[in-house]
């Protein structure tokens, strides 16, 4: 098989490029050449959103069986490259999001579930699910429902996170101490490991597939309880899980998602669309997740080989709770 990956050497792209060179295949990765990429992989340099940034993928030699693209801004940016693609790929896998559901998606919501308006193929950068449904539209519009992929991701943790969640998680348990620890501790959460989603991705260009699948673990695959102590056992043991009621964080004007990642209160339009996705459709054509445990030692894993400290995608606000402001909340709440 013959990989174009867009992007590839952070995140979600670098696990594509992994997963698709540890299978043999060929790969080539367009970016613009801030990291470097995995070796093995062929790079062409560009910048999508400068004039001319196309250049050398318009120049370069070969078809591809597969695109991948994980763009996440204006929409503008993945018409240009799909139109130039359409006649020298078969099949285009875009990394879309679950935000591209109208707001509230109710519980169990399945891919058929209402889009959110004001979309556009052809628009600059705005709002994210405005962005990442325009992206869909562009790439339906060049490549046709036949020929095209939108993987509807949910939260993605694993190893080479930008976005500061699990490793955030990772650093507090490591520095030890009483933690505040979201309750209830056995609140179903949904995510995917970035690559148990990579897996999945060439899987399903493999077998052609088509058509949009939400991509995230089944609901009950793991609980907050779960997560964070797994994150206290790898660290070292010596963090003390304070397991605190919803209510008094909220009370203390914690917010949820972003200064505690990845919880959210149980109950919420926020936990229904973010933890309780229906993911049937793409465990039907071959998704596996493994064990959660496994998610968060490989993580702590990587951080320890570069340092310690996870990089930091400048586009996306840091994650995190203020350490002075855990100490009040739990003053407050006398977690458990």
């Amino acid at each position: 098989m013959r990989l174009l990956m867009l992007g590839g050497t952070e995140f979600a792209g670098r696990a594509v490029v992994e997963a698709a060179l540890g299978r043999g295949w060929d790969v080539t990765v367009f970016h613009r050449g801030r990291h470097e990429a995995p070796e093995g992989a062929r790079s062409l340099l560009g910048d999508r959103t400068a004039p001319e940034g196309l250049a050398a993928l318009a120049d370069a030699p070969g078809e591809w069986d597969v695109v991948v693209d994980t763009w996440s801004a204006a929409p503008s940016a993945v018409r240009d490259t799909a139109r130039l693609l359409r006649g020298r790929a078969h099949r285009y896998v875009y990394v879309s999001s679950c935000s591209v559901y109208a707001w509230a998606p109710p519980a169990g919501y399945g891919e058929d579930a209402p889009l959110v308006e004001g979309a556009s193929a052809d628009a600059d950068q705005t709002a994210y699910p405005q962005d990442k449904r325009g992206g869909e539209l562009a790439v339906l519009d060049a490549f046709g429902e036949d020929r095209s992929v939108l993987v509807r991701a949910g939260l993605i943790l694993g190893p080479y996170e930008n976005i500061g969640r699990l490793p955030w998680w990772l650093g507090r348990t490591a520095r030890g101490g009483p933690v505040l620890a979201p309750g209830p501790r056995e609140l179903p959460l949904q995510y995917v490991d970035v690559r148990d989603l990579a897996e999945w991705i060439l899987h399903a260009a493999e077998r052609e597939l088509s058509g949009p699948y939400n991509l995230a673990s089944p609901q009950g695959h793991t609980t907050t309880g779960a997560l964070l102590e797994a994150c206290a056992r790898v660290t070292g043991g010596a963090a003390e899980l304070r397991w605190t009621e919803p209510e008094v964080i909220l009370e203390a004007g914690v917010e949820p998602w972003t200064q505690l990642p990845v919880w959210v209160p149980p109950g919420s339009d926020l936990h229904d669309a973010l933890h309780s996705a229906d993911v049937s459709r793409a465990v039907e054509a071959g998704l596996t997740c493994r064990p959660v445990a496994e998610t968060v030692a490989d993580t702590w894993s990587w951080l320890q080989d570069i340092g310690g400290t996870a990089p930091q995608r400048p586009d996306r606000p840091r994650s995190g709770l203020d350490p002075e402001v855990e100490a009040k909340v739990l003053a407050a709440g006398g977690g458990v």
